[in-house]
């Protein structure tokens, strides 16, 4: 039987993230939902959005299976990649949904990772006013982060989820089984999501990771299933108290502040994962700088990185650019960045006080130059 974790907004039912081992019971799960006033499927036409490469995977499975039960089923998929998350696959995607026909009752499915699941999420927020959609994620970067909590968005220029919405999904459905089919960069780069929540709120759960290491590298089918509940669960809890990000959930952007900024310079030649890893360890470098962590916590947390192949230097990077481009971040306040620093393993506070002398610092922290090439 298929795990379920509810999500609530606004202290009321919202949706649920079901957690299964197969796409079997996801028409199970629509025909109890209800769409425009109605239950079920039968009479709506759903369209299942998806990348080229997930496509090729799952994408005549899951329209095989959601044809069954529904009007209509149609699939539209886009070049994969972050170049392919922009206005320009949006307004593609709004050109097909009319010509298909269309309207508020139908269904949106987002099949993919994050690029596919943020640039669904943003259509459907905005389509016709408003659209209902649901997340089938497939990534470990998806399913333990950007399927959850009702950010939508796209980038603009390089500069990364500037247009976006909040808009919750109607159902998350996680088959765990397609994680076996993630090549190993995709699949590590998802462990920088995955960590993220231990170092910010939950040192058990960090402790955890490390203690189940061989099995997480190993995809033990029972300790990801563990592993990506935890995840959840963790950001489950931030989420529902602060939805919209006036607070507290601005703590799960621990890394994100210099990671993107890494990810514009790199022109998205890195995966985002990778990005988050070398930013969480630039914040645990300013936070060592500000005498919040010690030294030798400091390492600790740079090195476990490691062993989940994740990178803890970068070349190739201008680190004068890059702090310049933490200026046009959007979690901008009032011209302020506000930082995610770390007291301790499982302890994050936001911080608005780091200068772009101690972010320069942290960059060249985690910079490897010519220079460190030769020696």
């Amino acid at each position: 039987m298929a795990q379920r974790l509810p999500i609530l907004y606004q202290k009321k039912p919202c949706y649920d993230i079901v957690f299964s081992h197969d796409f079997d019971g996801l028409c199970e799960e629509l025909s109890e939902l209800e769409f425009g006033g109605q239950k079920g499927i039968t009479d709506r036409r759903i369209c299942i959005v998806t990348d080229s490469n997930v496509e090729k995977l799952y994408g005549e499975q899951v329209k095989g299976l959601l044809a069954a039960q529904c009007k209509k089923a149609v699939l539209f998929a886009f070049p994969a990649g972050e170049a392919s998350k922009n206005l320009d696959t949006v307004k593609s995607l709004y050109t097909f949904l009319i010509e298909e026909q269309f309207d508020r009752k139908d269904i949106l499915v987002a099949l993919g990772g994050g690029v596919v699941g943020d640039l669904t999420g943003f259509t459907s927020a905005t389509y016709l006013r408003g659209i209902d959609f649901i997340q089938i994620p497939t990534t470990l970067l998806a399913q333990v982060d950007s399927s959850i909590g009702g950010k939508t968005g796209v980038d603009f220029d390089r500069y990364k989820n500037m247009v976006g919405a909040f808009y919750m999904p109607r159902l998350v459905y996680m088959n765990l089984s397609v994680l076996k089919s993630l090549d190993d960069r995709q699949y590590y780069s998802g462990m920088a999501e995955v960590m993220k929540y231990g170092l910010l709120r939950d040192a058990n759960f960090y402790e955890w990771l490390i203690e189940n290491m061989y099995e997480i590298c190993e995809r033990d089918a029972e300790i990801l299933e563990e592993m990506v509940l935890r995840s959840c669960t963790n950001k489950k809890i931030i989420v529902e108290k602060d939805p919209t990000e006036k607070g507290d959930r601005a703590l799960l952007n621990l890394g994100h502040t210099i990671g993107h900024a890494i990810e514009k310079a790199k022109n998205f030649e890195m995966l985002h994962g990778e990005c988050v890893a070398l930013g969480c360890v630039a914040a645990a470098y300013i936070s060592w700088k500000k005498q919040l962590l010690s030294m030798d916590e400091y390492y600790e947390i740079r090195d476990m990185f490691v062993p989940f192949n994740l990178p803890i230097s970068v070349e190739g990077i201008d680190p004068e650019e890059i702090v310049t481009l933490t200026k046009s971040d959007k979690k901008m306040a009032a011209g302020q960045i506000r930082f995610i620093l770390l007291k301790k393993v499982g302890k994050a506070t936001i911080n608005t006080t780091v200068t772009e002398e101690e972010m320069l610092a942290a960059v060249k922290e985690i910079y490897f130059s010519e220079d460190d090439k030769k020696e």
